[in-house]
């Protein structure tokens, strides 16, 4: 190519968006095409996006909603195990699950609390399983919004069998 051709096509709009042949140099300038195809990328792009923060959102909900249970199953156990006597092991332990729900940010209404023992004494292995329905997604500002699977947690204790203030002899040494 001559230095004359290069003033030509730079004097002329319609040629200087045109290639005079392969390899000569020149870019090929073309208008905005493919532009509707790069739209519905961003819009599947933002959908994915927007499904997947509430994937995690959903995921983390459910680990918040464990910690809170397990807590609370661990606080009821061992309120139940020093307890004096039965009536105040049972009523102290849904206190103190109660109570955990409470500090988690929890409706301990929604929630349930299972004591499981033989009747209350040395060496009694005790079992509480606290359940709640994990909430579906839980944001800041909104709250929570639905309800999901359901978690549990379950911790157990031996009664004391060396403490005071029980009736009978240790079974379990």
């Amino acid at each position: 190519m001559t230095a004359g051709h290069v003033t030509a096509l730079a004097r002329s709009p319609a040629l200087a968006t045109q290639s005079s042949g392969p390899g000569d140099g020149f870019v090929t300038c073309r208008p905005d095409d493919g532009f509707v195809g790069g739209a519905e990328g961003l819009f599947f792009g933002l959908l994915l996006f927007v499904v997947g923060t509430l994937l995690v959102g959903n995921a983390w909900s459910v680990v918040d909603t464990k910690l809170a249970v397990d807590a609370a199953s661990r606080e009821a156990t061992r309120t139940y195990v020093e307890a004096p006597d039965a009536a105040a092991a049972d009523v102290g332990a849904r206190r103190a699950a109660t109570a955990t729900l409470q500090g988690y940010g929890r409706d301990p209404t929604l929630g349930s609390v299972v004591i499981d023992g033989a009747p209350f004494g040395r060496c009694v292995r005790v079992t509480v399983v606290v359940s709640y329905r994990a909430p579906l997604v839980q944001l800041p500002v909104i709250g929570v919004a639905g309800r999901a699977e359901k978690v549990s947690a379950q911790h157990s204790e031996l009664v004391d069998p060396y403490r005071s203030g029980l009736p009978g002899a240790s079974t379990c040494g």
